[in-house]
């Protein structure tokens, strides 16, 4: 698939993954969702890609949903160009399990959280409304000075979405998350690190690089079948209501992972003091149990 709106590049096993409307501050459109939709599903079976570090171009992460539709924006009956969502929300008898009803920022957030590899955003600018949802389900945010926040949805007289009503609190507190979605204000990296919302602030010419070296880290060092089942682990486990859900499935992991070549790699690599090279492709080696949670009815 050829994109229009987002660029990608690789480079020893790190996957750059760049919004790419910067005339328009990459503002967030339907052809973005779609697009941004097609790179996470293909990432999960490319076994060159370690980790995705994802930033913007230009001056801006993401500026927001495009507005230039005016007062029809989030007005879907009125949008000639969105034929799938019309009448979806309309009249007394809703199928609230169709496609259509669903947002398009959370299509994309439930992407990010169900991918098997890391990702870590790198916020070069303005994140705000959806240029700050779709940060919450990546696993590290990493922000340049001139960063900005804002989960204005209030303020455009709709509601937080993208499943930041999950995320947010998650990270941050159910109190911070409040404050910030019943404000709707803009705010800086500083008061974003406070929070826990992004790891730590750097010049705008530190951030790529300090991305970079976290995303190798991960990717000259570790076994990919280890970090898609350690991913998905945490992720997981946050909605769990006893800690026997977490041992249940760290004794699955810890069973099925000891018996293959990478424990045996990771062994010896240390015993032998050398890099590791593990032979793991998370294509073709996770464990028969995995996804688990396919068992409770979610994909």
């Amino acid at each position: 698939m050829a994109y229009e709106q987002i660029a990608t590049a690789i480079d020893k096993g790190v996957m750059t993954l760049t919004l790419n409307r910067p005339e328009k501050m990459n503002a967030f459109t339907g052809t973005m969702m779609s697009e941004l939709i097609d790179v996470f599903e293909k990432v999960n079976k490319d076994d060159e890609v370690r980790a995705v570090v994802v930033t913007g171009a230009g001056k801006a992460f993401c500026a927001g949903a495009d507005l230039s539709a005016g007062a029809k924006t989030f007005d879907y009956d009125q949008r000639a160009d969105r034929p799938d969502k019309a009448g979806a929300g309309r009249g007394g008898n809703i199928d609230w399990s169709s496609p259509k009803l669903r947002d398009g920022g959370g299509m994309v957030t439930l992407k990010i959280f169900e991918c098997l590899k890391p990702v870590i955003g790198a916020i070069n600018g303005a994140g705000v409304g959806i240029g700050a949802t779709m940060q919450l389900p990546m696993d590290v945010r990493l922000a340049s000075s001139a960063a900005r926040f804002g989960f204005v949805f209030a303020r455009r007289g709709i509601v937080p979405e993208a499943c930041s009503s999950y995320f947010l609190p998650r990270l941050v507190g159910i109190s911070r998350a409040l404050e910030w979605t019943m404000t709707g204000r803009i705010f800086g990296a500083d008061e974003a690190k406070a929070a826990g919302l992004v790891r730590d602030v750097y010049a705008p010419e530190d951030l790529l690089p300090a991305a970079y070296g976290l995303a190798r880290e991960i990717a000259e060092n570790t076994s990919a079948v280890s970090i898609a089942l350690t991913r998905q682990m945490l992720w997981r486990m946050l909605g769990a209501d006893h800690p026997m859900e977490a041992h249940k499935i760290d004794s699955r992991g810890v069973y099925a992972t000891g018996q293959t070549p990478d424990a045996i790699e990771g062994v010896m690599s240390f015993l032998e003091k050398r890099a590791p090279h593990f032979p793991g492709k998370v294509s073709a080696d996770l464990p028969a149990f995995f996804p688990w949670w396919s068992e409770r009815g979610y994909s």
